[in-house]
């Protein structure tokens, strides 16, 4: 039996949330869109975004912060990125109940790259052995978190005796780009800066990492895309994925396939990655959960936003302290693709 035993999460300092809102509010000027994305913004259940930026940086206003004047290159945001994401990463690790001493570590992030890696970096400053071995899922987008979950499970269960520490860490923030439209500022007020960590082994009570589930929609591909810039990642989230989310899950054999053949009704708990109130209205309506089902993830998406990656692992961590006896955890990301496991809670006595 593979349980995650413990999960810890951590959010930088600054709160940029306002700021963002009335920066995009300026971009827009007096017009019909600028009405549009205020009602929008307040409807977005977003209450708080968090960003690894010094408060004078994180500054959108023209001619101030790091994106004052010309956008900043994807190098200057890549050296951001090599500083803060092992500080942030590791923040979450210091966070955890106990470490122990991990055999394997699996980092997933999709907001930057660096070489040696982070996965490289973290194992060096939390001293384990150069013997741990290192998994990097990178660049997957939102449900990496889930793969790299489901990467710790198969690692446990080939070797009973391994304790994993998995990670996730997301520095969304770097990545804002200097827009004058209503969509692509619609959909950078949703994304902001998370790490969480994990520890995934056997023998001991945690939530039960159960069957894996996959499953890419047709024509889907241009949906959620995710490219590297001049000027950072660029992004483009269409405004039709809700809805074929809603109605992939609605469709009786994609249900089975999420549920194992059980009514949906019965899970007793669901952790959905909270990507926007429209994503988790989605699978709400297509798999015709009751309307408390996804407090959890809406409570993540309030305090924090979308992390990426990173974002799952906040509603896993809040699950965790409920001690389901069954749950499903879901995410969505590019090709359109959904990604998720079954869990349970096992006690003491299970996993003796």
């Amino acid at each position: 039996m593979t349980t995650i035993t413990a999960i810890a999460t951590a959010v930088p300092d600054l709160d940029f949330e306002t700021d963002y809102r009335r920066w995009a509010l300026s971009r827009l000027g007096e017009s019909r869109e600028a009405r549009l994305y205020e009602r929008m913004a307040h409807r977005s259940g977003i209450e708080h975004r968090w960003s690894v930026l010094a408060e004078e940086d994180a500054r959108l206003d023209e001619g101030a912060g790091f994106y004052g004047g010309d956008a900043p290159s994807t190098a200057a945001r890549m050296a951001i990125y090599a500083r803060e994401a092992p500080e942030l990463a590791l923040r979450a690790i210091g966070r955890l109940p106990r470490l122990g001493d991990p055999t394997h570590i699996v980092v997933a992030s999709c907001t930057g790259f660096v070489a040696p890696g982070i996965d490289q970096i973290i194992a060096r400053r939390l001293g384990l052995a150069d013997s741990v071995e290192r998994v990097l899922v990178g660049f997957m987008g939102c449900y990496a978190a889930v793969t790299a979950l489901r990467t710790a499970r198969h690692i446990v269960r080939s070797e009973p005796g391994a304790r994993v520490l998995v990670v996730t860490v997301e520095l969304s923030s770097l990545h804002h780009q200097d827009e004058m439209d209503l969509e692509p500022l619609l959909m950078g007020a949703q994304f902001g800066d998370g790490a969480a960590a994990a520890i995934v082994t056997t023998g001991e009570p945690g939530l039960e990492l159960g069957e894996g589930i996959s499953a890419a929609l047709e024509d889907s591909e241009e949906l959620i895309t995710w490219q590297i810039g001049n000027t950072g990642f660029h992004m483009r989230l269409s405004g039709e994925v809700p809805g074929r989310i809603a109605a992939a899950l609605a469709n009786p054999e994609v249900t089975a396939r999420v549920t194992g053949g059980r009514d949906p009704a019965s899970i007793e708990s669901w952790a959905v990655h909270a990507g926007g109130r429209s994503i988790l209205d989605a699978v709400e309506k297509g798999l015709h959960l009751a309307p408390h089902a996804l407090d959890d993830s809406r409570e993540v998406l309030r305090m924090c936003g979308n992390m990426s990656s990173s974002t799952l692992m906040f509603a896993l961590e809040r699950i965790m302290r409920q001690k389901p006896a069954s749950g499903i955890a879901l995410a969505f990301g590019p090709g359109l693709a959904m990604e998720g496991f079954r869990y349970g809670w096992r006690g003491a006595a299970d996993a003796g």
